[in-house]
């Protein structure tokens, strides 16, 4: 059974998080780690409890007790759901543990703006708003989304991409564009890089934190 190791999630402030808070949960790209966009936790408004994930497939072992890398699903399995719907499940999971929080927010880098978006797809009313950076709507079809586009108000959605990304198709952050407009309520953003997260868009997530939070 694929899971969210309990033990793998960084958590800011105390562990578990803060009672009454709004949760952000946060997901890494593909061949990364927990630790890798928790570095973004200081910049998040401090009354989020921020919690970052590591994703269930195992890519390779870390040395010396340190992280290593891992994966929510498998790259170039298009129509292909089965890792991307057990780590949906994984994640579901893991919030179902938890309690006490005011509301629930999704933020995932490339693989995990994927995750983002799949598990707003799979509980549409779930989740206060996404944050979707440099990653991509999965192809395949999926039944909740209908119930997303049809949610009113419609989950506020930000989504950021790199004008110049070599890693993510230009024509798969338009389709991701055009899918975002037509089922969420989107704050769209190209900036300027590659596949990465810069200042600028650093800002402009806090920003749209403190509008829709």
């Amino acid at each position: 059974m694929v899971e969210i190791e309990p033990g793998a999630v960084l958590w800011r402030d105390a562990e578990t998080g803060r009672e009454g808070s709004p949760l952000l949960v946060v997901m890494h790209g593909f061949g990364s780690n927990e630790a890798d966009l928790f570095s973004l936790a200081p910049a998040i408004p401090g009354r989020f409890t921020v919690a970052s994930l590591r994703a269930p497939f195992v890519l390779q072992d870390g040395l010396a007790g340190m992280p290593g890398a891992y994966a929510w699903f498998d790259i170039g399995q298009a129509e292909d759901r089965s890792k991307i719907d057990a780590s949906v499940a994984a994640v579901i999971a893991w919030l179902d543990d938890l309690e006490g929080f005011s509301s629930i927010g999704l933020m995932g880098f490339s693989q995990g703006g994927v995750m983002s978006l799949q598990l707003a797809r799979t509980q549409p009313e779930r989740f206060a708003y996404l944050v979707q950076l440099s990653g991509f709507t999965h192809p395949a079809p999926h039944d909740g989304d209908s119930a997303l586009e049809t949610l009113e108000p419609r989950v506020p959605a930000f989504q950021a991409w790199g004008t110049h990304d070599p890693i993510i198709p230009q024509r798969a952050t338009e389709l991701t564009r055009e899918w975002m407009a037509a089922h969420l309520d989107t704050e769209a953003h190209g900036y300027d890089m590659e596949h990465a997260v810069v200042p600028e868009e650093i800002s402009d997530i806090v920003a749209f934190l403190e509008r829709v939070v």
